[in-house]
């Protein structure tokens, strides 16, 4: 079998998939030969936008095939052979051919494309369900539950989930905030960060120079961080307090935030299970402070 010319990525990602196909071809089935040999010679952006079951319509086998073939060539799933190439494909392509190419993928059918976001979306949500470390859960609500004010950072697209995260840490009695800036802006938040404090950062893939300073202000002012990413986890797992997976999307297809909002959920209801009880009465107060607040719109509407 010759690959060695085959796809059109630069190298890394498709490299490295190349490489796992030559060094395990003598132990694949048959069946799981035709995956692979279709993974090698297909072209990136054709696989990255590709579900199992269109891979196992391309390659003339099955949606299971795909699957068994892509975990015996060591990957978790089809959305960590994504991302690998991914990597590959936005280093290659400009911002907007990658736009055009995927539009040129999905097409004007609004059934596959109804189907295209609705699988991603549940490729992601598996793979992060499955990359969980019970150990790292338990050390990042051990950090914010123990936190005098937790700090919610994240930028851009992951500006959602720290956003949500602050929010509903303050519905359950948590004192939190919202931290999003950038530069010199990012100095004044920092500036009230201390000691007791948490910092829970969203970020999947990019290392932006704000994430170490970041890491060095809470270390040095006796605050702790939990790290919520993709990519990152290895330039970050010895520095920060617990490390927990959210993989990020390989094709822009569904929202960058979609695993991290899901994790930032986690983290919300195991601290409501430790402590129902300020839960319970918060969520009290909130409603009565809505029904207060309902109740004073009415009376402005009124007619005087």
């Amino acid at each position: 079998m010759d690959i060695s010319r085959a796809g059109s990525a630069a190298p890394g990602g498709l490299t490295r998939l190349r490489a796992t196909v030559r060094d395990l071809w003598d132990e694949l089935s048959a069946s799981e030969r035709t995956v692979a040999q279709y993974l090698v010679s297909a072209p990136v952006e054709q696989v990255m936008f590709a579900s199992t079951q269109e891979l196992g319509t391309a390659s003339g086998t099955s949606n299971a095939t795909v699957v068994r073939a892509l975990q015996r060539l060591g990957y978790a799933g089809l959305p960590a052979l994504k991302r690998e190439l991914a990597a590959d494909f936005t280093a290659a392509q400009a911002p907007d051919i990658r736009l055009a190419q995927r539009i040129a993928h999905v097409g004007k059918d609004l059934d596959k494309i109804w189907n295209d976001v609705f699988v991603e979306a549940q490729e992601r949500l598996d793979q992060c369900r499955r990359l969980a470390d019970a150990k790292a859960l338990e050390r990042a609500v051990g950090v914010l539950a123990e936190a005098r004010e937790v700090y919610c950072y994240g930028v851009a697209a992951c500006e959602l989930a720290a956003r949500h995260l602050a929010r509903a840490l303050g519905r359950i009695g948590h004192r939190a905030r919202f931290v999003g800036e950038t530069g010199f802006a990012l100095a004044d938040s920092l500036l009230t960060l201390g000691q007791g404090d948490a910092v829970v950062v969203f970020q999947p893939g990019r290392l932006l120079p704000e994430l170490t300073v970041v890491v060095e202000r809470a270390r040095s002012v006796g605050a702790r961080v939990v790290f919520v990413t993709d990519e990152l986890s290895d330039t970050f797992e010895g520095r920060v307090d617990a490390v927990l997976l959210a993989p990020y999307t390989p094709t822009g297809n569904t929202n960058e935030s979609l695993t991290g909002l899901a994790v930032a959920d986690v983290l919300l209801l195991a601290l409501t299970a430790l402590d129902e009880t300020s839960a319970v009465e918060n969520a009290h107060q909130l409603d009565v402070l809505r029904g207060q607040l309902l109740g004073a719109e009415e009376h402005r509407g009124q007619p005087r």
